[in-house]
């Protein structure tokens, strides 16, 4: 391993896996530990480049941190949300500074980190951990009106429903308990929550010896789409300087006061009511969707680098934590939704989102030749694509081209597939 200092990541999937890179660029040495023996396959090929080890769970703990141990890591750093209760228990095993076991499954179970919240004296929604569909149907009509109904553990916006009746509830329900989440193992369990209304918020925060920084907030935009209500299209930035910034950032550092985070990146969706500020989720871990790269040009940070600094350098995240951003520029990133599906030929229109004054990057989530299917989550979503520019107008007009060019003309479909 050399005579450099060791981190061990785990499950660092997808775009999280860049957290390696800049771990390395801090001087320090990676190693990849998988919680479970094959990557979920949503995640697609493990990339091994700049490990300099993998630790793969055999299915005895005790024989994984034994093998993690003999590699004096410095400290474990989770990766996707799969390894959130994994990496707490590796860390208070070895004796390295993380969050603990005592509030781990309120970090990764949607019901208890409600009632956590709630026990802590924040105001939360109103919810139900869910017995059975009959039970549902009751609760959902003594509360009345829309509710949301959702696995207790999952991510992605994977299973989501928004029901307006106590039937859809009930749908809903057999609907989860039928089939696996995204990371491909069954669902256990159901939590119903009241529908919050007001506007979401996104804030990625990373936190060092219980020391909290936000590297990036973003404002949520949704559409109702192929059947989909509050589908999220895309979500602009938040800076400082905006009104709803402090109210916002206030209660999300109650909130990881809460949920006992004092080490490593939490992804918070916080809805902003009329009564407040509302969790919607938390994910102890990274936020996905390359959120990082666009957050980079946005304020010259992200949760990727600032994590990195917290266990390189923790003087110094202490010390910064309350620094202003770098940058002050503004951004988007947009989601698309196809509203159609079969072979896909191409986007004979993407070269008009690349050509907009502020387009930073688009992503082609589905190539030409493959079969498109109509987006009804984030596995589905199509294209992503990120703005940022200084001018604030600037950005908003782009984004709402872009918004505006999704649609039934921007997918080429073979008719005779």
């Amino acid at each position: 391993m050399g005579n450099r200092r060791t981190i061990a990541l785990v499950d660092p999937y997808g775009a999280v896996n860049k957290l390696a890179a800049a771990f390395t660029d801090a001087g320090l040495e990676c190693v990849r530990v998988q919680s479970t023996p094959q990557p979920p396959p949503s995640y697609g090929e493990a990339d091994l480049n700049g490990y300099a080890d993998n630790v793969v769970h055999d299915g005895t703990f005790d024989h994984l941190a034994a093998r993690l141990a003999a590699l004096r890591p410095v400290a474990v750093v989770v990766g996707s949300e799969i390894g959130v209760e994994f990496t707490d228990q590796l860390n208070e095993t070895l004796g390295l500074p993380g969050n603990g076991t005592a509030l781990s499954e309120a970090r990764r179970d949607k019901f208890v980190q409600i009632e956590t919240l709630r026990a802590a004296g924040l105001p939360t929604t109103r919810q139900l951990q869910v017995a059975g569909p009959d039970q549902l149907a009751d609760w959902h009509r003594q509360l009345g009106g829309r509710i949301v109904v959702k696995p207790v553990r999952s991510a992605r916006n994977d299973g989501v429903a928004f029901c307006d009746t106590p039937d859809q509830s009930r749908a809903a329900y057999h609907h989860i308990m039928s089939r696996n989440s995204v990371f491909d193992v069954p669902n256990e369990s159901v939590v119903a929550q009241e529908y919050l209304q007001g506007v979401e918020f996104v804030v990625n925060t990373v936190s060092c010896r219980g020391h909290h920084r936000i590297t990036d907030m973003w404002r949520y935009q949704k559409i109702t789409v192929n059947g989909i209500r509050d589908r999220i299209n895309g979500m602009t930035s938040t800076p400082p300087t905006d009104p709803d910034w402090e109210p916002i950032a206030e209660y999300s550092y109650q909130v990881l006061n809460a949920l006992g985070i004092q080490y490593g990146p939490v992804h918070l969706e916080v809805m902003l009511t009329v009564d407040g500020p509302r969790l919607v989720e938390a994910g102890a871990r990274l936020c996905g969707a390359d959120v990082a790269r666009y957050a980079v040009m946005l304020t010259g940070e992200s949760q990727i680098d600032r994590t990195a600094q917290a266990y390189a350098d923790p003087d110094r995240f202490i010390a910064e934590h309350r620094k202003p951003y770098a940058l002050d520029n503004h951004g988007a990133m947009a989601f698309f939704a196809s509203p159609v599906e079969g072979r896909l030929r191409g986007y004979p229109h993407v070269h008009l989102i690349e050509e907009l004054t502020s387009c930073q990057g688009v992503t082609l989530r589905f190539k030409p030749g493959e079969q498109l299917v109509r987006t009804v989550d984030d596995e589905s979503e199509p294209v992503t694509v990120g703005l940022i520019h200084p001018d604030r107008s600037v950005m908003l007009q782009d984004f709402a081209t872009v918004c505006y060019l999704d649609g039934f003309g921007f997918y080429d479909i073979d008719p005779g597939q």
